[in-house]
């Protein structure tokens, strides 16, 4: 098996950054789904479905997508929010094909400085066919560098609103 930075195909990874914020301040960020786009390299809008107006469990989105080798890839899934605990753990699973396809997870935990964010994804399932595209465009780098970028917009972000502190 290939070391983890060499790799290709998907199956998980997850990053990690420290920031000077309050968890719950970070989780309203990552919760409010449609402000996704502003920290995302990938995503770029959520809107809830079916009647749903926010982020709880259960309830379910859509997500719009660009990326790919000059951001000429585009698509959608849909999604529905898994775990939605204020200032612990916001989570959701992706469906491809009708199936549950991608679990993305954030966890926040106060520490020394302030807030260990994590986010992560874990792929259950994906089509032969995403499988033959991932090879080509290397999909696992894009998104270890997406999970570096978003968590770093969040830290911008963040700590560039005046929030400070390490309460949840």
């Amino acid at each position: 098996m290939p070391p983890k930075n060499a790799r290709w195909w998907l199956t998980k990874d997850s990053d990690q950054l420290v920031i000077n914020a309050p968890a719950g301040h970070i989780y309203d960020l990552v919760a409010d789904l449609p402000r996704m786009g502003e920290w995302s390299p990938e995503c770029q809008r959520v809107d809830w479905t079916d009647g749903s107006t926010g982020p709880v469990q259960g309830a379910t989105f859509v997500g719009h997508n660009r990326g790919g080798p000059f951001q000429l890839m585009r698509w959608s899934r849909k999604g529905r929010v898994l775990v939605a605990e204020p200032g612990r753990e916001f989570s959701f699973i992706t469906e491809e094909g009708g199936r549950e396809s991608t679990g993305w997870r954030y966890l926040f935990e106060a520490v020394e400085g302030g807030t260990r964010v994590t986010e992560s994804y874990d792929v259950k399932w994906i089509p032969t066919w995403a499988r033959i595209v991932d090879v080509p465009t290397n999909r696992h780098r894009e998104l270890s560098e997406g999970l570096k970028h978003t968590l770093q917009r969040l830290k911008a972000v963040s700590e560039g609103a005046g929030v400070s502190g390490n309460q949840s």
